[in-house]
């Protein structure tokens, strides 16, 4: 593109994006043989029980959901501290009467991952002001989206995630993700776009439930380590017709280790 990528929250026409559709294979890591680990891959399944009962309550979210996340993955990461970014975006497939209901609420349709080294300090910053937590220089810390379904099995529009070291700097291209929710100022930070490359290798989980968890590598202050997990919605071919919309919880975090960030690591 000759133009900065930008995409929108709402308003989709008036996004700035040159999309070519490619055909890739998308592997189903529930029966791969061997489990995926945040240390490899890049993401993990893992089981998780909820004391939720209405994920579109904000008040339980932010009483609930977001300490139970928060407990969960100090447990995952081994992390020191866990600092949650605050809310969680509810998502509705284009099939749910739900769709287009709320700001930001349309599964993403194309390869993107949410921080890049310029947008996640600043993303970081406000969250830590709100925890009321500064970490110490140099402290490594990186960022994760925990990703649920609410809906039954199984799904017709699950969210696909690519593993973290078969994605090369060269396919990653900047751009702006604008927040322009009707009656508030627009606001943006800096998001990847994902070019095509064939080394790329897709994985998906068949027939998630709501007791359990896609947790995915967003960003790493140790290039030694996976840094990124590009991810995007797609139709199920295999699903059955008739079955229950897509809908489904993310939350997202910031994990800080007792380790320094790794500069230099190999």
């Amino acid at each position: 593109m000759a133009e900065r990528p930008r995409f929108y929250a709402v308003d989709y026409a008036r996004d700035n994006l040159v999309i070519r559709n490619e055909t890739m294979p998308i592997h189903d890591a529930r029966t791969a043989g061997s489990e995926a680990s945040l240390e490899h891959e890049g993401f993990t399944l893992r089981p998780h029980h909820s004391a939720v009962t209405d994920f579109r309550d904000p008040d339980q979210i932010e009483r609930i959901y977001l300490p139970e996340i928060g407990r969960f993955m100090q447990d995952l990461t081994g992390a020191s501290k866990i600092v949650m970014t605050g809310g969680a975006v509810l998502r509705f497939g284009e099939h749910s009467p739900e769709f287009g209901s709320r700001v930001n609420t349309r599964p993403a349709r194309f390869t993107h991952v949410d921080y890049t080294p310029v947008s996640a300090p600043g993303l970081l910053k406000a969250a830590l002001e709100r925890a009321g937590f500064e970490p110490r220089p140099g402290q490594r810390y990186a960022g994760y989206n925990i990703w649920r379904v609410l809906s039954a099995p199984p799904q017709d529009v699950p969210l696909a995630v690519c593993e973290a070291r078969t994605v090369a700097a060269k396919d990653l291209v900047p751009g702006d993700a604008i927040f322009d929710a009707p009656g508030v100022p627009e606001w943006s930070f800096e998001a990847y776009l994902v070019r095509h490359n064939p080394a790329h290798r897709w994985s998906y989980y068949s027939g998630m439930t709501p007791e359990e968890v896609l947790v995915f590598k967003a960003y790493d202050t140790d290039p030694g380590r996976p840094v990124r997990v590009p991810h995007c919605a797609f139709d199920d071919p295999s699903c059955p017709a008739g079955v229950a919309p897509r809908a489904s919880v993310e939350g997202r975090c910031f994990a800080f280790f007792d380790e320094d960030s790794g500069a230099g690591r190999v």
